[in-house]
This record gives structure tokens, sequence and C-alpha cells, in this order.
């Protein structure tokens, strides 16, 4: 059974993902391995920095990594509306990598090669991007950890484990600060939803932890309403963690249309009533997420 660990901390984030990753199997995932792991990192300034990854949440991710001996860890980051390295610093994340002996790179830098996408028409999944210009770095991580914010998304609808990989390894210096089709011409923006599920099959992840700290409601994935949860979602299924994600935030599977496609591709399961959770119940992290960022505790009600 798919397993999804939801835990909360308000006040220290770095417990709450620590008590999520004890029921994830690190030791399969990690040891001897070339392991990424990928923050949000889209944009940050001085003034704001509530729409990426925090410095202590990138910490405690790569504490419990390096407790089960990667042969290389490697911090891995693409913005989308700026240079990557100004985001790291700004965000106080750079000194994390350096304080923690990880390795920083910047996959929206040169070399470029060209990797194909297969669509599934059968399936509702087809698009016209047929392939994608990355850094072949990317190719050779033999485990990749996307460590997210719990965000909602103006045309994703939500922002977690799936796109933070999609929307970033396309590289940004071929197509653009942020990625547009005048730099090299690209369709990624034609249906978003297709192109996160099929980037999902072709760079699949083997770990995925989304933390609400903070979360960011109301529009984003920038300039919305950041509120401290505390809450972290952990699973070696991303799609799954990605469901329940999107249920937090008030969607069911069904209505984010890269959850849904993603599940049609068979690349994780998206039935959250299906899921084993070995720490808190999403019925009960629903309510307490509820209450962190309206003040109130709702009831999720399925239909």
């Amino acid at each position: 059974m798919t397993a999804v660990a939801i835990t909360q901390d308000v006040n220290d984030i770095g417990r709450a993902i620590e008590r999520a990753l004890r029921h994830i199997r690190l030791e399969r995932l990690v040891r001897d391995k070339v392991v990424a792991v990928k923050p949000n990192d889209t944009w940050a300034s001085n003034g704001d920095k509530t729409g990426v990854t925090q410095p202590d949440s990138l910490r405690a991710v790569l504490r419990c990594l390096k407790g089960f001996g990667p042969r290389e860890l490697v911090v891995t980051g693409g913005a989308g509306a700026a240079e990557t390295d100004d985001v790291f610093r700004i965000s106080g994340m750079m000194d994390v990598v350096e304080e923690e002996r990880a390795t920083f790179f910047d996959h929206n830098k040169p070399p470029f090669v060209s990797v194909p996408l297969e669509y599934a028409p059968a399936r509702d999944v087809s698009g016209p991007q047929s392939s994608v210009m990355v850094n072949p770095r990317v190719l050779e991580y033999e485990a990749l950890v996307v460590l997210s914010q719990l965000k909602v998304h103006r045309t994703a609808t939500v922002t977690l484990a799936l796109k933070n990989v999609a929307m970033s390894f396309p590289a940004a210096d071929y197509y653009g600060h942020p990625r547009s089709s005048e730099q090299h011409g690209n369709c990624f923006f034609a249906d978003m939803h297709a192109f996160i599920a099929v980037m999902a099959k072709r760079f699949p992840i083997s770990l995925a932890v989304t933390v609400g700290h903070p979360a960011m409601i109301g529009t984003g994935p920038l300039g919305g309403k950041a509120v401290e949860t505390g809450i972290v979602i952990a699973s070696e299924d991303a799609l799954a963690a990605d469901a329940v994600g999107a249920q937090l935030l008030g969607f069911e599977a069904q209505a984010v249309a890269y959850i849904r496609k993603a599940a049609a591709l068979g690349i994780g399961q998206s039935d959250t009533e299906k899921f084993e959770y070995p720490e808190l119940h999403l019925d009960e992290a629903f309510e307490r997420f509820t209450e962190a960022v309206y003040g109130e505790k709702l009831q999720l009600h399925t239909v």
C-alpha cells in the first residue's frame, strides 16, 4: 500500500521533517548513490523569501540523507525568474549547502542536450513539446529528492513535487529567464499539465518532501498569502504526495489536471482514500492545516 507520512511541528520544521523521513526507506534510496535534492528556488528578494524553500527545511533534509552515506549529495537548482545562485544566496540556502558540505549545481547552465518526451494520446496525455533541453548532469542523478513548498499556483492549480521538477529542469539559460518561447521556441505552456506529467515520467522522483513552511494560499507561486503551518508530507510516491498536498489546499486529485494525467501514465497513485498514513491521517492533517491558514478547523468531505 502507498504510504504518505504527514507530520506537523509549528516550532521546528526540522523535527517534523525528521519524523516524516523515519517512514522512508532511506538506506535503499541513498546508500552509495549520487543523490540530488531539488528545492523550490523560483525567485526571492531580500524583502520576500516566502516563495522558496527555507534554509532550515533544506538543512534538515540534507542531514537526514547524509546519515545514509550517499556517494555524492548534490543540491540541484534551476530558478525560473532569476539567477539560481542569487536565489540561493538571498534565501540562505547557499549557506546551508556550504555548511553541510553538499555540492551546489545550477542545471540552468550549459552544456545542453536534447531529451525526448513520450506522450500517451490514448491516455489523454498529449502535447506538442516532443523534447526538452536540459543540462546532462541531471541525467546522472541516481536518486532525485524533491523538496517543495506547499503552494497554490495560478495556472498549474498547485505547485508541489512534480511541477518543481518539470518547470525547473528545462534549462533557463537556453529558454530564457523566465522560460518563454521567445528565446528558443517551446510549447511548455500550451498544455502545462500534460508537460508536467510527461516530465515526471522522464525524470522520476525517488522521494517527495513537501513542506508548509510557509504554505502559500490565495495565489501563487509568488505573491500569495504565506502562512506557517509546520506541515510536512513525505512519500516515495511523488504523485501520492502531490495528491495529498492538493487535498490540503482544497483540491481533489481529479481537480488537478497534471495529477490526473500523471496517474493515467502509471507514474504513481492518486487515490488518497487508499493510502496508508503512518503519522497524521489526512483527515486530521486537513483540520490542522485549515486551522493554521484560516483560523478554523474544517472537515475534509469527499464526494
